[in-house]
């Protein structure tokens, strides 16, 4: 339900953003009309197409992706000759006639047939035509959503959320059309006036369908907030989420409640450290786990990938539960459920538990088979599973491992187990396992590439998947830029040449930079600087005092700590070689 109402609220802040700007004409081609009769099924038709279109689109079939640029070329073609029709009325009424006798959709056809009140469907099949066209600005609140059905897969639940989005917009929309419709019912009365708002209109309408056309729609103009509705969206994010329940464990802990069966283990596609449950304590080929295997022992699931900052700082206490209990019957299963493409390498996933000193089973879950069967949304997650195979406590997120682990002690006692330890582990973790002062953090996890960024700042904004030279910009508060040669791609930004460099705004003790290099193997040196300078004390676990160190591998590089008072600082990264890609910041 809160995401339900984020989701219209994200929608209704779109007015404030330019991406709305080429579509404004088609909406107020019928504002000196009758409301009901025209904006609302006009309206209708927008949102509808285009929460339809999105969850196809969030399937991720190419089959959807062309049938929409078809569906949008048709649709520029209609609202051409909209335009037309209004800014030379003989012309339309012949350009229209071929329309009308196909059973078409325009405003030849309202007319005839709907007269001054206008026509429900030739407005609902014009908001259809707009729905095609409107390209909303992906903040971060619809991020989230098309985010979630890629990991859970598309469906009603995604296109509900898409809806809510397209109503908002529509309600903003709406009360837009409201106004301006008794503006243009004013204009009527002056002699002349109305003919010249009519082809006004007609002329706005031609310039929206050539912006569109040209692509400046989903280009420059989904990267200028001039409202800011992006922080508006992360401040609206951020303030809900400080109150969301991450399901911290109950006081009673002899009635704990059954959440359901746990599901089975099958469809990952690597198992890695996976013994059998006696004998032998290694294993070459690991086997998979099953639920018929587990039976009798008491399991907790972490789901969890290694580049996500929150999953490695809970990962100390995982292995700390693993160690401490592995004798009285619990069986820790980490599920490695990927974010980022580099992250389904088997490769990288061994040399990263390796590095983080994993020693207990770990599912590849590359296709998000388990993932789905536990119905999960988040990283890290950790579900608590009963010697019955009953699923008795969830955890979402950081936080409350006093708590998770009692719930540990009280399952293996109901197994059975004799002398269950007791107390807490204490964790003394170092580096980018440390936890976070959440406390001091008001920088939000941060994507570089083009298909979720937000504020950055470098003139003329991110060239999708073509070679650009950037220059940095002026930053406010966790705005960022880019400098130099740069390829930017959905996922990350890949350096051409280099010299390149990535600067960011940012308020938090700890400051995290995924990276890794272009070509598999390859190494790259870089230079960080805080406010200008060395950063000193402040170093990272991953760099040294004078800022130097260098890429290994893909994977989270620790780069700032603040050992003083945290306040707003500006980092910059400097790649001294080439053939580095830049995927995300995390803070903490």
């Amino acid at each position: 339900m809160i995401l339900f109402l984020l989701s219209y609220l994200a929608g209704v802040l779109t007015i404030l953003s330019p991406c709305i700007l080429p579509v404004l004409p088609f909406v107020f081609a019928r504002a000196d009309r009758p409301f009901l009769r025209n904006g609302l099924p006009l309206l209708v038709g927008m949102a509808v197409t285009f929460a339809g279109v999105a969850t196809l689109a969030a399937l991720g079939g190419g089959w959807a992706v062309r049938a929409n640029q078809v569906g949008r070329w048709i649709a520029l073609a209609v609202m051409a000759v909209l335009g037309l029709s209004l800014l030379f009325p003989t012309l339309g009424d012949r350009l229209m006639r071929p329309f009308v006798a196909a059973g078409s959709w325009l405003t030849d056809r309202a007319e005839r047939h709907g007269g001054d009140e206008g026509d429900v469907r030739a407005s609902l099949l014009l908001g259809v035509a707009t729905g095609l066209l409107w390209a909303p600005c992906a903040g971060p609140i619809l991020g989230i959503i098309l985010t979630g059905a890629a990991l859970q897969g598309a469906g009603v639940g995604t296109t509900v959320l898409l809806l809510a989005y397209a109503a908002g917009a529509a309600t903003s929309l709406a009360l837009a059309l409201l106004v301006g419709g008794r503006v243009f019912k004013a204009m009527k009365g002056a002699l002349g006036v109305g003919e010249w708002v009519r082809r006004g209109l007609g002329v706005l309408v031609l310039i929206g369908v050539v912006v569109i056309g040209l692509g400046a729609d989903t280009g420059l103009l989904t990267r200028i907030s001039a409202a800011s509705t992006g922080r508006i969206e992360q401040a609206l994010l951020g303030g809900v989420g400080r109150g969301m329940p991450t399901n911290e464990a109950p006081t009673d802990l002899a009635n704990l409640p059954v959440e359901g069966v746990m599901p089975p283990l099958t469809g990952a596609t690597t198992w890695l450290n996976s013994p059998p449950l006696t004998g032998a304590t290694t294993w070459l080929n690991s086997p998979p786990l099953t639920a018929e295997q587990l039976r009798g022992k008491v399991v907790v699931v972490d789901f969890w990938t290694y580049s996500c900052i929150n999953c490695i700082r809970s990962i100390p206490y995982v292995r700390a539960w693993a160690e401490k209990y592995k004798d009285q019957g619990l069986v820790v299963i980490g599920v490695h459920t990927p974010e980022f493409a580099f992250e389904k390498s088997e490769a990288n996933v061994r040399q990263n538990i390796q590095r983080l000193g994993i020693t207990y089973p770990v599912a590849m879950d590359n296709d998000f088979a388990i993932w789905r069967a536990f119905k999960n949304q988040y990283w890290p997650a950790h579900y608590f599973i009963d010697a019955k195979g009953q699923i008795r406590h969830h955890h979402f997120g950081e936080g409350d491992y006093a708590g998770s682990e009692r719930v540990i002690q009280q399952l293996l006692k109901e197994a059975g187990a004799a002398n269950v330890a007791g107390g807490v582990v204490a964790v003394q973790a170092k580096g980018a396992e440390a936890a976070a002062d959440m406390a001091q953090v008001a920088s939000p996890e941060t994507y570089v590439g083009y298909a979720r960024a937000e504020n950055f700042r470098s003139p003329g904004g991110l060239a999708s998947d073509a070679v650009k030279t950037y220059v940095a910009a002026p930053l406010q508060l966790n705005d960022w830029s880019l400098a130099g040669d740069w390829r930017v791609t959905r996922e990350h930004a890949d350096l051409q040449k280099a010299g390149g460099r990535v600067a960011f705004r940012f308020k938090a003790r700890d400051l995290h930079l995924v990276m890794g290099p272009s070509a598999s193997g390859g190494q790259a040196r870089f230079r960080v600087r805080i406010d200008g300078a060395a950063p000193g004390a402040d170093a990272g676990s991953d760099i040294d005092a004078q800022g130097l160190g260098r890429i290994d591998g893909e994977r989270l590089y620790q780069l700032v700590r603040q050992t003083g008072a945290v306040r707003e600082r500006t980092f910059e990264i400097e790649f001294l070689d080439p053939g580095v890609q830049v995927f995300a910041f995390t803070f903490g």
